[in-house]
């Protein structure tokens, strides 16, 4: 059977090892709250989340020398071969910050530790994230591609719900002194042994028909080089700055919602993690109707749609959230974020890796992608919390709303990618008729 023909063989390939590299990567945000304190010294809770955010965002400077060297690797070596690397990696950095000693017992060498672990796994991510989105895309046939990379997102979702879920569970079955004791390990030790299965699985993964072509008959020489990439400055800019405001948003109303909602709104934990857990499962499941709506009407109109979405709604929807007081008017609001961002979320992998030629896809979708997620992604949690320490919480909402108006001028300027052909066979082949895209 080809490899055209077993989509959901590639889909699901790649995406269960992309879904527990996520899961790894949240799970750190997740269960600071209840960590912060066992690395640094006892102070005001804002402080210590502070610290520990400041380690999250240090974790997404290593993403651009993931991206490039991984980005590179997948280039010349194959995606398959880069989706197991980056695995591996993962599960490493989730044992190091499973068995990390406290502040209590070594000082700061305990923060040294997470620090190491966060540098792993951003150097692990950085990779993931090219090597998946290229992978997804290059593995599934013309007209279904935003469909099929959709499910990048669904199995990053799908990794953070797992960690919020574990976190209810343990809520509702441990004290709050034991999770803050030992507790916290656990979601760690599950993430180790669960990438290391993935390892496994994805040692069967089919390469892909356009890095198979690129290989046989062209042998391209600067295959994963800086040199290549470069020759396409555009669009390596272009997908910086159509990342800005998406992962701005993405990042506030994922990873940081759980914490502001109880150390701004003044929510219950378990009540915030519940919210964040319905509201990400539901966002989940648009992805792949908005993947498919994209392969219809083209990935502009979805991205155009977020843009002004996330500039005019971000900061009514985060004043009302700051005064929140029930469960069901904070999944509302959150949702609602999360509905804008799905016209981002869905389609951004695809869009980016339909951008390149083959010989350079994967690192041109992974090197200007971690780096506009360093600067403003990895950074976004600590900047809302800078803001609150400094006492003026709402200039982070008008910062989300200033990187989305950036973004949105470049949704409006980039040319529609829909039709991008990714092998020789593509080339070749007459135009599909609109009405047989989906």
């Amino acid at each position: 059977m080809s490899k055209a023909r077993m989509p959901w063989k590639n889909v699901i390939g790649g995406s269960i090892g992309n879904l527990v590299e996520w899961y790894d990567w949240f799970v750190y945000s997740s269960f600071a709250i209840y960590f912060a304190a066992s690395f640094f010294p006892k102070g005001d809770t804002t402080a210590q989340l502070l610290n520990t955010a400041g380690i999250f965002a240090v974790g997404f400077f290593m993403r651009p020398i993931g991206g490039w060297l991984l980005g590179r690797y997948a280039d010349r070596k194959g995606r398959k071969a880069a989706l197991t690397m980056t695995v591996t990696l993962m599960s490493a950095s989730a044992l190091l910050i499973a068995i990390a000693p406290t502040y209590d017992s070594v000082g700061y060498i305990g923060a040294a530790v997470l620090l190491v672990a966060r540098l792993l796994q951003g150097l692990s991510v950085g990779g993931e994230y090219a090597a998946s989105a290229t992978y997804l895309t290059e593995a599934t046939p013309p007209g279904r591609r935003g469909f099929a990379s959709s499910f990048q997102y669904v199995s990053m979702t799908g990794g953070q719900l797992i960690g919020l879920g574990l976190q209810i569970i343990l809520q509702n079955t441990m004290t709050e002194e034991a999770l803050k004791s030992y507790g916290w390990r656990i979601p760690f030790i599950v993430g180790a042994l669960a990438a290391a299965v993935v390892f496994y699985l994805r040692r069967s993964l089919m390469e892909t028909e356009a890095f198979d072509e690129e290989g046989k008959e062209s042998k391209h020489r600067e295959a994963g080089t800086l040199k290549a990439l470069f020759t396409h400055k555009r669009e390596f800019l272009l997908v910086i700055a159509l990342t800005m405001g998406g992962t701005v948003a993405y990042y506030t109303y994922t990873t940081y919602m759980t914490k502001y909602l109880v150390n701004t709104a003044g929510l219950e934990k378990g009540t915030a993690s519940l919210v964040s857990f319905c509201a990400l499962f539901i966002f989940m499941l648009l992805q792949p109707l908005a993947g498919a709506l994209s392969d219809r009407i083209g990935r502009r109109p979805l991205l155009i749609t977020f843009g002004f979405g996330s500039m005019l709604g971000t900061v009514p929807l985060m004043t009302a959230l700051s005064s929140v007081s029930g469960f069901w008017m904070a999944l509302l609001l959150t949702l609602t974020g999360l509905i804008i961002i799905t016209g981002y979320t869905s389609i951004n992998a695809v869009v980016k890796a339909e951008l390149f030629p083959t010989h350079i896809r994967a690192l041109g979708v992974a090197l200007p992608y971690a780096i506009a997620n360093a600067l403003f992604g990895g950074t976004a949690e600590y900047v809302a919390l800078w803001f609150k320490e400094g006492g003026i919480e709402s200039g982070f909402y008008w910062y989300v709303s200033a990187c989305a108006a950036v973004s949105l001028v470049v949704y409006f300027t980039m040319r529609e990618t829909r039709d991008a052909a990714l092998t020789r066979s593509e080339q070749d082949a007459p135009a599909q008729p609109v009405a047989e895209r989906v």
